[in-house]
């Protein structure tokens, strides 16, 4: 069972795989059974994903055995999803049923046929239609009466009401016509049958088992185009293996993944894909996360850094120790994440809902109507009946009650694999109307971490030699050696980038608020002292030495640039004698990502302003906005006053009448967005490798699952052609009905035509969703 537990309202959420809907208003009667439920608060039924979201009201208690039940009696299916948000198989369509009925049908249409075709008239007896139409009728057609007769029951219109009313209404004319032709009453010419007179009644047992021939066609391959779109899930699903190599006492034992533990520790082989999140407590290697972030390149992995359950190890052997076992993992709620917003349902869906609650019984109405009309002017009863059956069977609802879900289904799968994941189709409804995207700068546009911008050697009388910088290089390493603060591990990375080894130090000490002093060894020269600090140490050890003007161009510089900058000194003479002297500057920042330059042009392409709202100070903010030509600039912003520029932002695209003209956006990756991101109409969190951004993931409506920029612009831009594709399935959806029932009720269309036609509106709504799933980010050429 998939239920969490909101710690705020105690609210209990249950989802149900539903089978046996077989339009959109049985999605209306499956709302209304489950809230009849006692404690139920909520319930949102998805036509196209056969899934239900329950929500229980706050501080009471949901049944899901109660819900179930509710279900059951409206004449459904309805069974209990698993913790992970897995959605249980579809039954196979009854193919076997599909091929009898179309043989039967065929069989019954050949005698029309035959005359155009080799001039010839026998035709099958009346007696022998009669027994094989009422095999299609009711026994391979019975799925149409048990559906019509739940319905009927509930007080609801159902799309099986309609090809049972106009089948049964075939069936039956048929045999009154023979009938009367048997009773020797007269008839229309027409077929003409070896045990009849000459001039037999035209029979109509063709067209009842074509038409439920057809609608069983139809239902087979929209069963089969539903099950593509949910190919994203069960791709993600794949990814776990059955059985994983657990270390013990024993030594190394394979074991069911299901009995895995957290603290377990693993041996991942070359090749095998990860069986949980964890830590890498030996080996390295490189591992292909693509299908759980949409990262084309394997990432490099080594001891201490953290794996994810369902990627593929690469060339190395790992031992792995479990951190994240079952629904805890990243995967569980990467699925969790997609089946839920494949679950959900889109604002104008609710208004599809309203318009198919409705739609039986109106055209119930419209086919009695045809029938009288057609009488009244003078048509034999048998033609006139055969239009308003005509009416009924080309009038359903399933068109529109996939438009949309279709769409999002697709549109989810497609974004998922690209490492976007949308969490509810609200979100993906407003990003699709963006119009100004705000920007968290650390960790965000930039890497997060600060990197060694620059090494500048002083106090050389000529300019500083290479030999003198990588000199310098190796004792800030070697004082910064044991150190874990930031600009330290960005002095080993410097240091480890160009082969140059730390400088032996001893007797290292840490002074809180100044820095870092030791004695760094000097080859033949001894020991000597370093310190390596703040701009305010500098100054108080250096205040008899007359700043010049290149050093002090060179702070204002790096202080335009919003670089941190570090003062290396050395002493003269021996320990504690003689004044201190400037060796370098280390000028540290945080560098843009790449691809953030891209990310902002292809936004600024498609008319979309970009704004950068950042905590830090205005020299570095204004440094990464002139480097990426963000259209605004706002710095030294507290994170609770990060909101509050998001709501300006918002008011800035209201009009005179206050209607909002587009939707903000913001994008983020820490603890100090969560405000912003829920102030935003369209929230995204991006993922940050060193963490820290799990609540901005909760907060936000879309995560990017991977710290790449160029995936905001990819996100609305599935945003924008998952709107698309539902605003083209609800025309074509309504416009087949508004010019095919008028032809139907007119007499252009016999009931087999228009079982045909309604056959095929439900699967070409589903074959242009599906065009959603061949979609990849390209948007260089947008930005250029």
């Amino acid at each position: 069972m998939m239920a969490e537990i909101n710690n705020q309202s105690m609210s209990q959420h249950i989802s149900l795989s539903i089978r046996g809907m077989t339009c959109a208003a049985c999605v209306g009667r499956v709302e209304r059974a489950l809230g009849k439920v006692q404690g139920v608060a909520k319930a949102s039924v998805n036509f196209a994903t056969e899934t239900a979201s329950v929500e229980s009201a706050a501080d009471s208690s949901l049944n899901a055995e109660q819900l179930v039940a509710s279900v059951h009696k409206a004449g459904y299916e309805a069974h209990v999803m698993s913790p992970e948000g897995q959605p249980s198989d579809e039954a196979p369509a009854s193919w076997w049923s599909v091929w009898g009925a179309a043989s039967v049908a065929l069989a019954l249409s050949l005698p029309l046929m035959l005359p155009m075709l080799w001039g010839q008239h026998d035709f099958w007896p009346a007696w022998w239609q009669l027994a094989v139409a009422t095999v299609v009728q009711f026994a391979l057609g019975a799925r149409f009466y048990r559906g019509a007769w739940a319905a009927l029951k509930d007080g609801a219109g159902h799309m099986d009401q309609l090809v049972v009313v106009g089948t049964t209404a075939a069936w039956g004319l048929s045999i009154w016509l023979w009938w009367q032709s048997a009773m020797g009453q007269g008839g229309h010419e027409g077929m003409s049958m070896p045990d009849a007179p000459a001039h037999a009644p035209m029979l109509y047992f063709e067209s009842s088992a074509m038409v439920i021939a057809l609608v069983l066609l139809g239902k087979a391959l929209e069963a089969r185009a539903k099950r593509q779109t949910t190919q994203a899930i069960r791709a993600l699903q794949a990814l776990r293996p059955d059985v994983v190599h657990r270390l013990g006492p024993q030594g190394e034992v394979d074991v069911p993944l299901a009995q895995l533990l957290v603290g377990d520790v693993l041996r991942i082989r070359p090749g095998e894909r990860i069986a949980a999140d964890g830590l890498i407590t030996e080996g390295a290697s490189h591992v292909d996360e693509a299908l759980l972030t949409g990262e084309p390149l394997p990432v490099a992995k080594a001891m201490g850094q953290r794996v994810t359950g369902g990627s593929i190890n690469g060339e190395g052997a790992l031992t792995v120790k479990v951190t994240a076992v079952g629904a805890q993992t990243m995967l569980a709620h990467i699925i969790q994440s997609v089946v839920e917003a494949q679950a959900g349902k889109a604002p104008i869906q609710r208004l599809v809902d309203r318009v198919s609650a409705v739609f039986v019984p109106a055209v119930l109405v419209i086919a009695l109507l045809t029938g009288l009309a057609w009488w009244w002017h003078g048509l034999p009863v048998d033609v006139a009946l055969m239009r308003a059956v005509a009416v009924l069977v080309i009038a359903c609802p399933c068109a529109l009650g996939l438009a949309t879900p279709a769409a999002i289904m697709a549109g989810t799968g497609a974004a998922a694999r690209q490492g976007i994941l949308i969490k509810d189709p609200q979100a993906l409804e407003s990003a699709q109307a963006v119009r100004i995207v705000a920007f968290d700068k650390t960790g965000t546009l930039t890497q997060g971490q600060p990197t060694l911008l620059a090494l500048e050697v002083f106090g050389e009388p000529e300019a500083p030699s290479d030999a003198a910088r990588k000199h310098a290089l190796a004792v800030a390493a070697g004082l910064q050696a044991g150190s874990e603060h930031p600009l330290a591990r960005a002095v080993g990375r410097a240091a480890a980038s160009e082969g140059v080894q730390g400088a032996p130090a001893r007797l290292v000490q840490a002074v809180a608020g100044r820095g870092v002093s030791a004695d760094i060894e000097q080859g033949d020269e001894g020991w000597s002292a370093w310190r390596l600090g703040s701009t305010a140490w500098a100054r108080e050890a250096l205040a008899p030495m007359v700043l010049s003007q290149a050093l002090e161009a060179r702070l204002a510089h790096w202080s335009t640039q919003g670089a941190s900058v570090s003062w290396l000194m050395q002493q003269a003479g021996g320990q504690g004698e003689g004044a201190w002297h400037l060796v370098a500057l280390l000028a540290f920042g945080d560098q843009v990502k790449p691809g953030a330059a891209q990310a902002v042009a292809s936004l600024r392409a498609q008319g979309i302003r970009t704004v950068l709202i950042s905590g830090d100070n205005q020299g570095a903010a204004q440094a990464i906005g002139q480097a990426l030509g963000l259209d605004e600039v706002v710095a030294e912003v507290l994170p609770a006053d990060k909101a509050q520029h998001i709501r300006r932002l918002q008011a800035s695209l209201k009009g005179p009448d206050g209607r909002s003209k587009g939707q903000v956006a913001m994008v983020g990756d820490g603890l100090n967005d969560a405000p912003a991101l829920a102030a935003a109409d369209v929230a995204m969190a991006m993922a940050n490798p060193q963490g820290g951004t799990d609540v901005a993931m909760h907060t936000a409506g879309i995560t990017l699952m991977r710290g790449d920029p160029m995936l905001v612009p990819a996100a609305l831009d599935i945003a924008r052609q998952t709107a698309a594709r539902i605003r083209q399935n609800l025309f074509w959806a309504f416009a087949y009905n508004v010019v095919g029932i008028p032809l139907a009720a007119m007499g252009g269309l016999n009931p087999m035509l228009a079982g045909a036609a309604m056959a095929m509106s439900s699967v070409s709504v589903l074959l242009n969703a599906l065009r959603l799933t061949r979609w990849k980010p390209d948007l260089a050429a947008k930005a250029r």
